[in-house]
């Protein structure tokens, strides 16, 4: 049985819900997260036909369906519909602190998570932590599934399937890491297909990010 994340966002629900570090009890990436969620909102505009790929570009085509008001994929939907065409690596980089608060009070909302809020050396801090951990377990085995099982792409959820994807793109710790991707490059490519402008866009702007956290 495949794990959903109903209501707004559920795909970038699942993916906020994916990063989190269980056995630390603290979100994972929080450097990369946002771009992760922003390609969620992204790939499943894509996938409703609400965007289209335009020569490398996002084009607004209808407005999404089920989307309510302040939810993520409605409001990146907004913003490339009234924006000059721009490439798929500025959406998923544009506002990406913006779309961690959005999913995350979504998910404090329906009690998924729990926020605690609280001042360390005078500074505000929070601390989340998962109410049903078990989401994230179950979503960690089911992507790992994807990348490494032989079962054939075309019988996968096609949640999961993007959600595998989109991991691997945004190098979510416990998926297959760079090294391991090498052996499932053919699979991988298969899962993005899909939303590959969209995947290829996280992938390219993640490696970025992390190539400037190495520099210092």
């Amino acid at each position: 049985m495949e794990t959903r994340v109903k209501q707004a966002d559920p795909l970038a629900r699942s993916a906020f819900l994916l990063a989190f570090d269980l056995r630390k009890g603290r979100q994972a990436g929080r450097g990369t997260l946002g771009y992760l969620l922003r390609a969620a909102a992204l790939a499943e505009l894509l996938l409703a036909g609400s965007l289209a790929d335009d020569a490398g570009k996002a084009r607004a085509l209808a407005a999404p369906s089920g989307a309510p008001p302040g939810s993520l994929r409605a409001i990146v939907w907004k913003q490339i519909a009234t924006s000059p065409p721009r490439s798929w690596r500025h959406w998923v980089g544009k506002d990406r602190a913006k779309a961690v608060r959005v999913v995350r009070h979504e998910l404090a909302a329906e009690r998924v998570i729990r926020v605690e809020r609280h001042r360390f050396l005078g500074f505000p801090v929070e601390r989340i932590t998962l109410r049903k951990a078990y989401l994230s377990r179950r979503l960690a085995e089911q992507v790992s599934r994807a990348v490494r099982s032989g079962r054939p792409v075309a019988r996968l959820d096609q949640d999961v399937r993007v959600l595998a994807a989109l991991a691997v793109a945004a190098e979510v710790k416990g998926v297959p890491g760079e090294r391991e991707v090498h052996r499932y490059r053919e699979r991988v490519e298969q899962l993005s297909q899909p939303v590959e402008p969209v995947a290829t866009a996280l992938r390219k702007i993640v490696h970025a990010a992390r190539g400037a956290e190495a520099a210092g």
